[in-house]
């Protein structure tokens, strides 16, 4: 009987995220001006592309502003070519730090932050790949009572098992969960993506604000909603390209998020185990035998492929070995999670606050 329900409940998140998905986007109303920032730390593989992405954007009226929190990091070298290569679109490159928060992604952003004239101001990883109607899309996602917009990123490109089991966290399960959670009206923001109007943040303490949690997505989430507003996400997701991984990274990463979800939504967090093929699988085949633990197998992941196939999500050969690995991964990074609260984030290292003593 729980396996069934599981099962239903799976399918029933592939089809309205397929249902959202598969509507339509309406063209934006209004071209604000936008100021895009872009963090960088250190260069990976990709980062060129993704970066110069960055100044194709068909847009009137937009800036750029790069921030690296060091002059000495490699990525500085490719913006300042970037931007002298790009000279129609107004864009800086900013280097230093405030320290306003224990995130180092945010006391990099902050003077980007500041720095903004856009009437919307969009934050963007450097590994994400923008794609010519960028803006298009977030502006059109908005609604009189947006906070903020929002988008889970697709792993796209993927290089050999490791590198497609980091796009099966990323797509059939991340994306397909955020996407379903927008339709029922419960958006979450993603830290790939977040485009403000400068007063919803500024009013709620400004980007300092965001390192009050672990992630500033989280953080991003909860102010926004304390506000009476809510996160919207766009239509369709945009890509991050992946190329290669090893498994202790995308391990690393997994288990990263991991607790950032269990330090941000601890309630949601106790329901993960039911999340994926594992537990349903199981109780079908010790409650009835292998042959229906298969078939439920065969019903959660082809549900999953059929929305992956639909939503244009790359699908190779490598894709449902992945899944399984991913939905076996599962249950061991949720326990793994209790382990220890903070974790490493590129040489930082990152905990929850404190939580004052009764009392204080």
């Amino acid at each position: 009987m729980i396996s069934a329900v599981l099962v239903v409940l799976h399918i029933a998140t592939c089809a309205i995220a397929s249902l959202r998905l598969g509507r339509r986007q309406p063209a934006a109303k209004h071209r604000p001006s936008v100021t895009l920032l872009r963090p960088v730390c250190g260069l990976d593989a990709h980062d060129e592309r993704t970066l110069g992405s960055s100044f194709a954007i068909d847009w009137p009226e937009y800036d750029v502003i790069f921030c690296a929190a060091r002059a000495d990091d490699a990525a500085v070298a490719v913006i300042r070519r970037l931007i002298a290569e790009n000279p129609r679109i107004p864009a800086q490159l900013l280097i230093g730090e405030d320290r306003i928060t224990r995130n180092p992604k945010l006391n990099n952003l902050a003077k980007g932050w500041h720095a903004a004239k856009g009437d919307r101001i969009v934050m963007a990883d450097a590994n994400l790949l923008l794609p010519r109607d960028y803006f298009e899309r977030l502006v059109a996602a908005e609604a009189a009572d947006t906070g903020l917009v929002s988008s889970p990123p697709i792993g796209t490109e993927a290089d050999g098992l490791w590198g497609t089991l980091e796009a099966a966290f990323l797509n059939g399960n991340q994306a397909r969960l955020q996407l379903c959670a927008a339709e029922l009206g419960q958006g979450f923001a993603q830290g790939k993506t977040m485009m403000w109007q400068r007063h919803v943040l500024d009013r709620a303490g400004g980007i300092a604000a965001l390192g009050r949690t672990l992630a500033e997505d989280v953080a991003a989430t909860k102010l926004v909603r304390e506000s009476g507003l809510r996160v919207s996400l766009t239509g369709a997701p945009f890509a991050q390209p992946i190329g290669h991984r090893g498994l202790r990274a995308v391990w690393a990463r997994q288990l990263r998020w991991s607790k950032v979800r269990r330090d941000g939504f601890p309630a949601l967090f106790l329901l993960e185990p039911l999340n994926g093929a594992a537990l349903p699988v199981a109780l079908a085949s010790v409650g009835a035998g292998p042959a229906t633990g298969l078939i439920v197998a065969v019903a959660v992941y082809g549900a999953e492929l059929a929305l992956c196939r639909f939503a244009r999500w790359p699908v190779g050969r490598l894709s449902l070995p992945a899944m399984v690995l991913r939905d076996l991964m599962l249950p061991v990074l949720w326990v793994v999670t209790f382990t220890k609260r903070g974790f490493e984030w590129r040489g930082t290292a990152l905990a929850p606050p404190r939580q004052p003593a009764l009392g204080e």
